[in-house]
């Protein structure tokens, strides 16, 4: 026998609604628990949404363009018996139970050289380091949180965003639309609109340049 499973999307954070960009599925498609399903973007970024159970997709509840907010219908799916009751991420929970009794010290031995090689305790515990918050490092850091995962994030900076929103690309791109209007406005003459020599105002400017590349960090 088997059951009808409607998957929803799950808590992504501080987002209201998301836009579908991406199916990554069709109907008649057998997958697994935790395989994606489709790819939603925000202002701030993209990320791919996994399936709850395995079994075969019956019916697609979304398509290309459509917004969708936590707890929206993805598909409808038919899992085998007794799947739409399993919580997938319990699984390796319970592996560890059973596991723990039956290791004997003597195999438990390999796992402590590790700690005798690091003077101390270690201050942070996680099961992934993702070293550098810039557009990759961030969201693969929110996946593997969306994931399950605890995750420590290492960033030089004091936001996230990396040298691309910091330093790079986005404070490089907020002057270079500065200098593409006042070029731009000094054609105007041809069309008999004329406008008096620029005058810089540097810390203006600069915070102008703050400004853009706090709006696009503030929210990550």
């Amino acid at each position: 026998m088997s059951s009808l499973v409607e998957v929803k999307v799950p808590d992504i954070g501080d987002f209201d609604e998301v836009a579908v960009i991406e199916l990554l599925v069709q109907p008649g498609d057998t997958i697994k628990a935790e395989q994606s399903l489709v790819t939603v973007e925000s202002d701030k970024a993209s990320m791919e949404i996994p399936s709850t159970h395995a079994g075969v997709v019956r019916e697609l509840k979304v398509k290309i363009g459509d917004k969708v907010k936590e707890g929206s219908v993805l598909l409808v799916l038919e899992a085998a018996a007794g799947a739409a009751d399993r919580q997938p991420v319990d699984q390796p929970k319970a592996a560890v139970a059973v596991a723990g009794p039956v290791t004997s010290p003597a195999a438990a031995a390999p796992a402590a050289a590790p700690e005798s090689s690091s003077p101390g305790g270690a201050d942070l515990e996680c099961d992934l380091l993702v070293l550098g918050a810039g557009p990759g490092g961030y969201s693969a850091a929110f996946r593997a949180a969306d994931l399950g995962l605890k995750v420590v994030l290492v960033e030089r900076y004091a936001t996230l965003g990396g040298v691309c929103l910091n330093v790079g690309c986005i404070p490089s791109k907020a002057l270079l639309h500065v200098a593409a209007v006042m070029d731009e406005v000094s054609h105007f003459e041809a069309l008999g609109v004329s406008y008096g020599k620029p005058q810089l105002d540097l810390p203006m400017l600069k915070a102008h340049k703050d400004r853009v590349v706090g709006k696009l960090t503030g929210g990550l």
